[in-house]
């Protein structure tokens, strides 16, 4: 990592000492210089600049370019974007930061009433459920003087949400029996794992109806693209703020997931169990990645540090594929309605999520990924069955010193594939982290969770408090650390477990392996 701390200290060198600098300030003009005096007014004229100068070689790329960013808030009509012809050199990184004092804030526009990121309103039982007929059963006077144009229904799974767009209901004897729209009744009726439970350990599944409102924000601030064989290097964004961002699937297609929030695009229930890979595995899906604001794919060493993350409706901060060398460090992530740090495959379409890594080409992996010392509160706002951070096919990746505290699913999950199967996870660690207030609402969680073989890897040193109460599940399943499926190959020691049942003294489960 000695680069990329050679690339923060730069990044924080006074103003005077910096080689080739390009301001930019929310009063400025594009027409403009690019000096402190004569700044430009967008982020992307300050890349197009800085590309230029790499290009023709010019002497101001010596020691590097920072753009420096006043504050103020900067309203996006696109998202921005980072590709490989902006990436520095290990000697020349590009770094584009706030000014000193400043905060510069990216936005995704001006949210409406309907924008802020706040929880759903409380749930109620579910009566009935016809997987036949694709209805759910509800208490009439749910849906007493509404329509069903705009409307739509959040169920609890247990471990995940849908949200299923209203088609129409009747109304018999006291009891609304309501459908839904396509593709998401498909998807929910059809596929086994999860769906509302009726006569559970803890009684009926749970639903509220919410309006869904098509929102003007943008789903994307910042995108940071290469390829397999041109990747973006030795970017290092410091101090900036990302605000304001949409999440447009429930309203556009409805919203049924699988687990960590990845929405299901195909799924069905085999009606003989078994595969190749699994003899009890009896359903097939295939799953989208969740919309991201802030989206990394083929980079290396890219590295957030002092960032503020805020107010985006789904994931916040996506190392997608083939990241290697990065960092996101000394970040603030708050709500957030989905996961807030994300990384790694989740083997997306067009290969069926159960099926063992395989991928085309080794340097797919998300590699030597640091994410440490950053706060994250209220995550999950939207996407209950999301997490705080949640990695999936990663290697040497390293989650330390972070506090993560009221998320509504679970704290830190590493692993993906259900799998004792050498997928090429490998020598992760999770150290000296802090989970605080987990399981909110969902339950078959865990503040660390864990899932398939990690030869090498490491959990030590965490503290974890009590969960939630989770009012609306099903079951009990909630635990400190959770061995989920065919998880092996961890060293496990010096954990510090709190009081474990919600609202008592007295310690439950520590470790649960499945």
């Amino acid at each position: 990592m000695k680069k990329y701390i050679a690339a923060l200290l730069f990044s924080l060198l006074p103003a005077a000492l910096a080689a080739g600098e390009i301001w930019v300030a929310p009063t400025g003009s594009d027409g403009a210089e690019g000096t402190e005096e004569q700044p430009l007014l967008s982020l992307r004229k300050a890349l197009q600049t800085a590309r230029d100068w790499r290009r023709t070689r010019d002497p101001r790329i010596q020691g590097g370019i920072a753009i420096i960013m006043r504050g103020g808030t900067y309203c996006l009509q696109e998202p921005v974007f980072i590709r490989p012809d902006d990436s520095g050199t290990e000697d020349s990184p590009t770094v584009i930061r706030s000014a000193r004092g400043e905060r510069a804030v990216l936005s995704g526009g001006r949210p409406a009433a309907a924008d802020v990121i706040a929880p759903y309103p409380g749930m109620q039982r579910i009566l009935a459920i016809d997987r036949d007929a694709e209805t759910i059963t509800i208490p009439a006077a749910a849906v007493e003087g509404r329509s069903p144009g705009g409307l739509a229904m959040v169920v609890h799974q247990r471990w995940a949400i849908a949200i299923l767009r209203v088609e129409r209901w009747r109304v018999e004897s006291g009891r609304a029996i309501v459908s839904f729209k396509q593709p998401e009744s498909a998807l929910e009726f059809r596929h086994p794992y999860p769906q509302p439970v009726i006569g559970g350990e803890k009684g009926n599944s749970s639903f509220c109806l919410i309006r869904l409102e098509r929102s003007e924000l943008l789903n994307r601030l910042l995108t940071i693209e290469g390829t397999a064989g041109h990747p973006v290097a030795n970017v290092v964004i410091d101090g900036i703020a990302f605000e304001n961002t949409a999440w447009k699937r429930p309203a556009e297609q409805g919203h049924v997931t699988l687990q960590g929030g990845f929405p299901i695009v195909d799924a069905y229930q085999m009606e003989q169990a078994g595969t190749r890979w699994s003899a009890t595995l009896e359903n097939q899906a295939w799953i989208e990645r969740p919309e991201a604001a802030v989206s990394v794919k083929w980079a290396t060493g890219v590295c957030f540090y002092n960032c503020e993350f805020r107010q985006l409706a789904a994931t916040a901060l996506d190392f997608n594929i083939g990241v290697k060398r990065s960092a996101v460090s000394g970040c603030s992530f708050r709500d957030i309605g989905g996961t807030a740090i994300m990384a790694g495959s989740f083997q997306d379409s067009p290969v069926e999520t159960h099926v063992p890594y395989a991928p085309a080409c080794p340097q797919e992996y998300v590699d030597s990924l640091d994410i440490s010392n950053n706060v994250i509160q209220r995550a999950t706002v939207k996407d209950y069955g999301a997490a705080g951070i949640q990695c999936g096919y990663v290697r040497n990746t390293v989650i330390s010193k972070n506090r993560i505290d009221s998320v509504n699913w679970s704290g830190i999950c590493v692993g993906w594939g259900w799998t004792p199967l050498d997928t090429g996870m490998e020598r992760n660690a999770i150290i000296n982290n802090q989970v605080s207030r987990y399981a909110l609402n969902m339950h078959d969680s865990g503040a660390i969770y864990t899932l398939s073989c990690q030869p090498g890897s490491v959990i030590s040193g965490n503290e974890v408090s009590a969960p939630g109460e989770a009012p609306y599940a099903t079951n009990d399943r909630v635990f400190p650390l959770y061995l989920d499926d065919s998880s092996d190959g961890f060293t496990i020691s010096g954990n510090s477990f709190g009081p474990q049942e919600a609202g008592t003294n007295r310690p439950g489960p520590r470790i649960v392996f499945k």
